[in-house]
């Protein structure tokens, strides 16, 4: 699981950005990345812990769950 920052989010859309804690890299948050969470949308500068799979050739987050520490 990785850890990161949200960079942006629209909640319309359902995108966004965050961006690795590990190396700044920045990851996308696609429409259905917040299923399973009690959330239905992020704010700006909010820590995020999440999955990323790789769809073709974009880091996608998945899995997305709020706070600092491992779930």
């Amino acid at each position: 699981m990785s850890q990161g920052v949200v960079k942006s989010y629209d909640p319309n859309t359902g995108n966004g950005i965050i961006v690795l804690d590990t190396n700044k890299e920045e990851v996308f948050i696609q429409k259905g990345s917040l299923k399973g969470s009690i959330f239905i949308t992020l704010r700006q500068g909010q820590r995020v812990n999440f999955d990323i799979v790789e769809e073709g050739s974009l880091p996608i987050v998945k899995n997305i769950r709020i706070g600092q520490g491992i779930y």
